[in-house]
């Protein structure tokens, strides 16, 4: 049985720990107001934004642009995301779990993969597993910012047009709520629009626009602009959920942290109260023989 100074030390030791995983979880909720209010309102721009092209385009019969071109995929890219930092419960366990997945998935196919890594979690995992990887953007959830995104954004786009892959693929976290983020995986390219077909009733009517100076140009305009956004707030989902990921974890980590010391705390006063009926019988004991 351990004794009272080594359950005292282990106590001081858990209230220590308890301080450091209080700090932390502060500081992750106060990241994620701040992204999660950021990707709100972007992801409400990208919506407003896909819904215009959708609108605009929908009475076209041909679409003529390079990004919804598609091939027989014989080269794929997966941009995946990732935290840099640990400390996180299963968020980057679960990233790498799909991932080996997909590559099973694209191995069996033949399909060639190229890695796109976001994290440095993520990277130290192909790393490990000894695929190669391009690592220009490994640390650019760092400080993120729109125009880092749109780099990326620019040579996944020039990847595609150039042929050097048939697909990209994106693999992170969606935000859903604070306890949840979703592992979503979907194609980044070939661009998919659904044309939307609208029947006029009663209540609603058809928008008939008109294009200036031509679909031709306002394709060229709004699908990068488009493609660009989309990256950015994967990136943004992606921070959310793990500024919500290391938030539950703190909290988990306090909880666990009060109940060890209230087990402890147990043990120190059986022990202790032990100790003391020990000490009172040895003293009876004593006088008695006296």
């Amino acid at each position: 049985m351990a004794s009272l100074k080594e359950i005292k030390n282990r106590i001081n030791s858990i209230q220590s720990t308890q301080k450091i995983t209080a700090a932390m979880k502060m500081v992750a909720s106060a990241k994620l107001h701040h992204t999660q209010a950021a990707t709100e309102r972007t992801l409400a721009y990208a919506e407003q934004l896909t819904d215009i092209l959708q609108s605009l385009l929908a009475a076209e019969q041909e679409f003529d642009s390079p990004y919804t071109v598609r091939r027989e995929v014989k080269n794929v890219a997966i941009v995946v995301c990732s935290s840099n930092t640990g400390l996180c419960g299963s968020f980057n366990a679960n990233v790498w779990k799909s991932l080996e997945e997909l590559i099973q998935s694209y191995k069996a196919k033949q399909i060639h993969i190229e890695f796109y890594p976001v994290g440095k979690k993520i990277a130290k995992e192909l790393q490990k597993a000894g695929y190669e990887y391009h690592d220009e953007f490994v640390a650019i959830a760092d400080n993120l910012e729109y125009e880092k995104a749109g780099k990326l954004a620019a040579q996944l786009r020039e990847l595609y047009v150039s042929k050097q892959v048939d697909q990209i693929d994106l693999l992170y976290h969606h935000f859903k709520n604070m306890v949840q983020q979703i592992l979503t995986h979907k194609i980044y390219l070939p661009l998919s629009i659904q044309e939307e077909t609208k029947q006029a009733d009663n209540t609603s009517y058809v928008t008939d626009y008109i294009l200036e100076p031509s679909v031709y140009t306002l394709q060229q305009l709004l699908f990068p602009k488009m493609l660009d956004l989309q990256i950015y707030t994967t990136l943004l989902d992606t921070t959310t959920s793990e500024h919500a990921a290391r938030m539950m974890a703190m909290q988990t980590a306090n909880d666990n942290a009060n109940e060890l010391i209230r087990q402890l705390t147990l043990q120190y006063n059986k022990t202790r109260q032990q100790a003391i009926t020990n000490e009172l019988l040895d003293i009876m004991g004593g006088a008695s023989h006296a």
